[in-house]
């Protein structure tokens, strides 16, 4: 007979789902002294596993609509023996005399060897800093999502005659595997998902913990796996648990049947409320909007931006100019404006969402002379300030910190200016039959992540095949650069030298299949534009491998005022207007150096 090899696994933390009913007879019944007694020692613990060192774990919890609980707290530790600790600690507090428990889980968070890729972790054939390795670590110390609801459900494997999963060959498996996880990467950034294997540990073979701000996205991703025959053939499913996460502080309103997160509560999910130590002061955007004499009629929830320069007036406005025209390609985009005022200069830009107005802020602070931003929200809410000093948070500080990083690897990285996601590319001397392969497999694991947008293979003609790959967070992009520095024959960008040239790239453009020939045509017409423009090194119009109407233009110069020269010419502004009847979607400029 023969022995059915299972695939290599490797386990992280250990998980424990904890289920609570809520006695309601025995806490309406109980004296005002002893519910808040029993809220505080509530609150109390729930602070104290929340706030776990990330290295260590992680806990949070829920809200479980329905009636097979009223409470879940998920716990991730290192060792069996810290759940065993957890569990009885919560059974010490007060307000456990008024819960039952009506259900458990205990599992712990496992990485499978299916793919090839994977294998050659679990064989040893990669070293343990690269990407892979990191990968898989992440996978086995996941941290728990701050998504507002979760569906959880225990699963195992069918080993009934007609369809016994554990009798396949492992090719077969494989299969199966592949295809549902192609099923998963296309609900990447609406649903995560951490997966725990329970085999001996409890009555199911797996945990399945998935976790969305919208809950439909859950019901749509499972109801289409449903189809696929990894579940409809071999998948069996025990209860599901949905509920909503709520921060500690709202124990007392969930126990009061308020809804939860009160607007505290979802304050305190998102952060830990301390804003900029130089908000303080900051007076409302309103108020600097008005100072300037800017009345902006924007939709609920925009958000400006105003900016103070020391430079001349008609210097800053001819600047702006340019960027405006880069600006008008975003639907989000309301205004961007330039006025004198008694003090100097200032700029005004508003947009429709956050991120768009945080990612102009990029382009805007490069203007001459700004010595201060003002960014808040229209009609109220904190405004942020920052200095000339340039000490402010986000991503625009990782970005550079990351691009300097990865410059000896031959690695762009690309800080993202209109578009809420960060981005990566790199050049090859490799055959792009083989380099799309290698990407193939690490586009696999990437897009178990959330974070990922997308990596793909591009080329052109008379350059090396680039490999693209756009995350929503700097810290992603980071982990995934790992990997694509192990792609093979890693090379400069042509007309980078390594000390002074200045990238657009990420000038990416979905063309309508009818119109690519003229498409590819108008870029030859403004690359001769281009190449006799002072400063301009090398423009080359990259197609996906995969889909030739995907595209994005890359081009290297002397300097940033070199490259401005260009946006704000005739010929770029014929370029936008001409791309408005032969685009399938607004264009996506990611990478500005």
């Amino acid at each position: 007979m023969d022995r059915r090899d299972p695939p290599p696994t490797e386990e992280g933390w250990y998980a424990l789902h904890d289920l609570r009913t809520v006695d309601w007879d025995a806490w309406r019944a109980a004296a005002e002294r002893d519910r808040e007694h029993a809220i505080e020692a509530g609150v109390e613990y729930l602070r104290d596993v929340e706030s776990v060192d990330p290295d260590d774990g992680g806990s949070a919890v829920y809200s479980v609509v329905g009636h097979k609980a009223d409470i879940m707290i998920v716990h991730l530790r290192p060792t069996m023996a810290a759940l065993d600790a957890l569990q009885r600690q919560f059974e010490g507090t007060a307000l456990a005399e008024f819960t039952e428990r009506s259900s458990s889980y205990v599992s712990v968070t496992e990485a499978s060897g299916y793919s090839e890729r994977a294998r050659e972790y679990f064989e040893d054939e990669v070293a343990d800093d690269s990407g892979l390795a990191q990968y898989i670590r992440s996978r086995l110390h996941p941290e728990i999502p701050d998504d507002g609801y979760v569906s959880f459900y225990p699963m195992s494997k069918r080993r009934d005659p007609e369809y016994n999963w554990y009798d396949l060959p492992m090719e077969e498996r494989t299969e199966h595997m592949a295809s549902h996880g192609d099923i998963g990467r296309d609900y990447a950034g609406k649903v995560s998902q951490i997966i725990s294997g329970s085999v001996g540990f409890d009555d199911w073979e797996w945990g399945v913990t998935l976790f969305a701000d919208d809950p439909t996205d859950i019901k749509d991703l499972l109801y289409e796996m449903r189809f696929d025959p990894s579940s409809s053939k071999f998948a069996e499913f025990g209860q599901f648990y949905v509920g909503r996460r709520f921060p500690p502080e709202d124990l007392d309103a969930l126990l009061a049947g308020d809804e939860v997160p009160t607007d505290a509560g979802a304050e305190a999910l998102a952060g830990d409320g301390e804003s900029d130590p130089t908000a303080a002061d900051a007076a409302d955007i309103g108020d600097e909007l008005a100072a300037v004499g800017v009345d902006v009629d924007a939709p609920e929830g925009s958000h400006g931006l105003v900016l103070r320069s020391d430079a001349d007036v008609e210097t800053v406005r001819e600047e702006v100019d340019g960027l405006r025209g880069n600006f008008e390609h975003y639907d989000t985009h309301v205004l961007t404006e330039v006025h004198e005022t008694d003090d100097g200069t200032a700029i005004v830009s508003v947009w429709e969402t956050e991120s768009a107005a945080d990612t102009a802020q990029g382009f805007l602070e490069g203007l001459p002379g700004v010595t201060e931003t003002h960014a808040g929200a229209l009609g109220g809410g904190e405004t942020t300030v920052v200095g000339d000093d340039g000490d402010h948070t986000g991503d625009g500080g990782d970005a550079t910190h990351i691009r300097d990083e990865l410059d000896d690897l031959g690695i762009y990285a690309g800080q993202p200016h209109g578009e809420d996601v960060f981005s990566l590319v790199l050049y090859s001397e490799a055959d792009v039959d083989v380099l799309r392969d290698e990407v193939d497999d690490l586009s696999d694991g990437f897009d178990r992540y959330d974070t990922h947008v997308k990596t793909a293979v591009y080329e052109a003609d008379g350059s090396n095949p680039a490999v693209v790959s756009i995350w929503e967070t700097a810290d992603a992009a980071d982990t995934a650069s790992d990997y694509l520095s192990d792609l093979p024959d890693i090379v400069r960008q042509e007309g980078d030298d390594g000390t002074s040239a200045f990238g657009t790239m990420g000038m990416f453009y979905t063309v309508k299949p009818d119109s690519r020939e003229e498409f590819v045509e108008r870029f030859d017409t403004v690359g001769g534009l281009l190449a006799d423009m002072d400063g301009h090194r090398e423009t080359h119009l990259y197609a996906n491998v995969e889909d030739d109407t995907d595209m994005f233009i890359t081009s290297r110069w002397d300097s940033k005022d070199d490259c401005m020269e260009f946006f704000r010419s005739d010929a770029f502004a014929d370029t936008v207007d001409f791309g408005r009847e032969v685009l399938a979607d607004r264009p996506r400029h990611v990478f500005l150096a």
